[in-house]
């Protein structure tokens, strides 16, 4: 199993490096056929946001679902060990699923950066209009005019699901929404949480006509130039 360790807006100690891998090593009791684990440590610089200076993001890319984990707290060592500590439940979760015998396609989840995605392009030399991506795993940015709006823009491969796997898949990457299509009806939809153990599933009025045109989903990201 590859352990890749990666800093953004800072450099990686030795040290740290060589306690994610030790810690890490857990992962194969969990998921056997792991290829690879991706930890990106980023370091944010606003002295205001001192307490959650260090965010983590845990990537596990196996033969089934990717299962990703992130946590922040004021030091890099906490915040790996929260991010972990959640990876390893879901990974746990993962694994009492597949004892069940449940089977189910394995899709990238939309909100989840591919290895191969572009860089983040520095601000001065964004475009200054929207362009949408069109390779998977691309992720592209752009100015709207004058204003500080900047779009991303990222393309991920996609496949049909029931509800049921939507909502599993949205809870082994740990995010509040996910997009993909019915795989009854071929529409798109998005599934979210609502509060406590309820959730939402918002559907669009059209059908996805063909497999080929369901072989993707774009996610379109709006935020502010300096957030």
């Amino acid at each position: 199993m590859e352990i890749v360790v990666k800093g953004r807006n800072t450099e990686i100690a030795d040290r740290f490096r060589n306690h994610v891998e030790e810690k890490l090593t857990k992962i194969e009791q969990f998921a056997p056929r792991a290829q690879r684990v991706e930890v990106e440590l980023t370091h944010e610089r606003n002295p205001r946001q001192a307490d959650q200076a260090e965010k983590i993001e845990i990537t596990v890319r196996d033969k089934g679902p990717v299962i990703r984990a992130e946590a922040k707290a004021s030091d890099r060592y906490g915040a790996f060990d929260i991010a972990s500590g959640k990876l390893l439940e879901r990974l746990r979760r993962s694994r009492d699923r597949r004892k069940n015998h449940h089977r189910y396609a394995t899709p990238a989840p939309v909100d989840e950066t591919l290895s191969t995605a572009a860089e983040e392009t520095p601000q001065d030399q964004l475009p200054d209009r929207p362009v949408a991506p069109t390779e998977p795993g691309q992720s592209v940015e752009a100015q709207l005019g004058d204003s500080p709006v900047v779009v991303r823009q990222k393309l991920h491969e996609a496949r049909p699901m029931t509800v049921d796997q939507a909502l599993y898949e949205m809870e082994l990457v740990g995010h509040p929404f996910f997009l993909f299509i019915d795989d009854e009806t071929g529409q798109p939809c998005v599934a979210y949480h609502r509060h406590g153990w309820t959730y939402g599933v918002i559907r669009l009025n059209t059908v996805v006509a063909g497999t080929e045109s369901t072989n993707h989903v774009a996610e379109q990201v709006v935020a502010g130039a300096n957030s």
